[in-house]
């Protein structure tokens, strides 16, 4: 079977995954942090989180996003890492979450994400909702685990494997028909 990690390094991916048929977009991410968060190199990004936030609950299609009672889920661990901050958040299509993370101000945050987190291999995974439904923490999880030990399924993919992410086939250059069928 192919791991996600050959999935990513093939011109075509195995998978495409047309549509949610109905359902919504579910995005589970983690990052690893550099530094704890009260250190001044994380202040613009700590400072920026709520923003951040604000900013995606606006965007036309945002559904709802993992929160705690700080607002946000900075406090919640993940892989019991203190350091590793996770994200879930559910939005009505592929087109709305590309609209937030690579049109909005998050985008300058995502391409700076070098400066506050470690590489990870595998930091995102997404799946379809049924409409209502509102992922927990260790759905997030599990998906991940699954994306990375069986590659992608139409139960866990990444952006390349969504024929409708076009904002993401043109931010990384490649041809929006070049992933056509």
């Amino acid at each position: 079977m192919m791991t996600a990690a050959q999935s990513k390094d093939s011109k075509a991916p195995a998978l495409q995954v047309r549509d949610g048929a109905g359902r919504h977009l579910a995005q589970f991410n983690i990052g690893r942090i550099r530094y704890p968060l009260d250190d001044p190199r994380m202040k613009e990004f700590a400072d920026n989180v709520e923003r951040i936030n604000g900013l995606a609950e606006k965007i036309e299609g945002f559904v709802w996003r993992l929160q705690d009672d700080s607002g946000h889920a900075m406090n919640m661990r993940v892989y019991d890492d203190p350091r590793i901050l996770p994200n879930l958040t559910v939005w009505e299509n592929v087109e709305a979450l590309e609209r937030f993370v690579f049109k909005t101000a998050h985008n300058r945050f995502y391409m700076r994400r070098a400066d506050w987190l470690e590489p990870l291999d595998l930091p995102l995974v997404l799946w379809w909702v049924q409409p209502g439904e509102r992922p927990s923490l260790e759905d997030g999880v599990a998906r991940l685990e699954k994306l990375k030990s069986q590659g992608p399924s139409e139960d866990a993919f990444l952006w390349e494997n969504v024929a409708q992410a076009n904002v993401w086939k043109t931010a990384r250059g490649i041809s929006v028909s070049e992933h056509a069928a």
